[in-house]
């Protein structure tokens, strides 16, 4: 494995405060092979950011051990920095450079040869559509551009392994699509791609496997499919609602139902498709909703299951599942 990571823990302690402090990483082990799109995915402050900045060598873990290509990363982090490239959560300030200057740039302090670095500049700045932007001065770039930009600083001279920490955020949909395909890309030419997201439809489209963390804790692990095994016999039923209309009760055969906004999802039974259609069907003619879909359940459904909802287990609950 390119990457192993095993059994990371970090706690953050305020000198202001006595107490055991915040608990961003408790006991996490995971292992990211060459070639392969490893995602992270959680809610915000579920530890994905912390561990990502211990696997490059920005934070120290308190415990457990990081390697990359075997080397022992926490006692070397400068080793570190070098294998690894970022794209950080966070923009980078490229105020006062054009994009043409500061992905060269980064290229040429990770150590690529100028030539190779003008010409890989020039395939990124192509595959992600960028061009009308290139000799732009930063600080009137959108921020869409600019997480494009950003993602292109980590991958114009990559390492070993390439952490990407939610790259598409702000990125418009055409371009969201560019992207994915780039990272793709970074697996194909042999890197370790380990990607967090929040974005649970889109790490099921792109990623080899992932990892779901909550409260620091890995709770779950595996290919998409894997994790889906659980719920093969569900569907999901997503209603739209009529602009000003509360969601409607959920049928008898609904086994989860998520009401959020103008929307409303149900997981149902196989067994159950004919109802759902004919309620979902009724629901319209009733004006109560514009449309509805009916499709095999997702890794959303098992996200929700495991960290949250009002109809989701709690993690104590899905454990003591598991274990009986």
């Amino acid at each position: 494995m390119l990457l192993e990571i095993e059994r990371i823990t970090k706690t953050y302690r305020s000198p202001l405060r006595r107490g055991p402090g915040t608990r961003a990483n408790a006991d996490v082990s995971l292992s990211v092979d060459a070639g392969q799109v490893y995602g992270l995915l959680g809610h915000n402050g579920a530890g994905k950011t912390t561990l990502v900045n211990q696997v490059v060598g920005l934070i120290r873990p308190d415990a457990g051990t990081i390697r990359v290509a075997g080397r022992d990363a926490v006692a070397d982090p400068s080793f570190a920095r070098q294998a690894c490239s970022l794209q950080p959560q966070a923009q980078l300030p490229i105020d006062g450079l054009t994009p043409r200057q500061a992905i060269e740039l980064v290229g040429r302090l990770r150590g690529g040869r100028a030539a190779d670095v003008r010409m890989r500049r020039d395939r990124l700045v192509a595959a992600l559509d960028l061009g009308q932007w290139l000799d732009t001065d930063g600080a009137r770039l959108s921020g869409g551009v600019k997480r494009l930009v950003s993602f292109a600083m980590a991958a114009v001279s990559p390492g070993l392994v390439v952490v990407l920490d939610e790259p598409t955020n702000d990125v418009d949909p055409v371009r969201r699509r560019l992207l994915w395909a780039e990272v793709r890309q970074l697996a194909g030419e042999g890197a370790a791609v380990l990607l967090v997201t929040h974005n649970v439809l889109e790490a099921e489209r792109s990623v080899d496997r992932l990892a779901i963390l909550t409260e620091g804790r890995l709770i779950a692990e595996g290919t998409p499919a894997e994790l889906k095994t659980g719920l093969a016999a569900d569907l999901h039923l997503e209603l739209v609602l009529e602009p000003g209309f509360p969601p409607p009760s959920p049928a008898a055969f609904v086994a989860r139902y998520r009401p959020n906004g103008s929307r409303a999802v149900a997981t149902i039974p196989a067994a159950a498709a004919g109802p759902a259609v004919a309620w979902a069907e009724q629901l319209r003619r009733s004006g109560v909703i514009e449309e509805f879909s009916l499709t095999p359940a997702t890794l959303e459904d098992v996200y929700v299951q495991l960290v949250g909802g009002p109809a989701a287990h709690s993690i104590r609950e899905v454990r003591d599942d598991r274990a009986a």
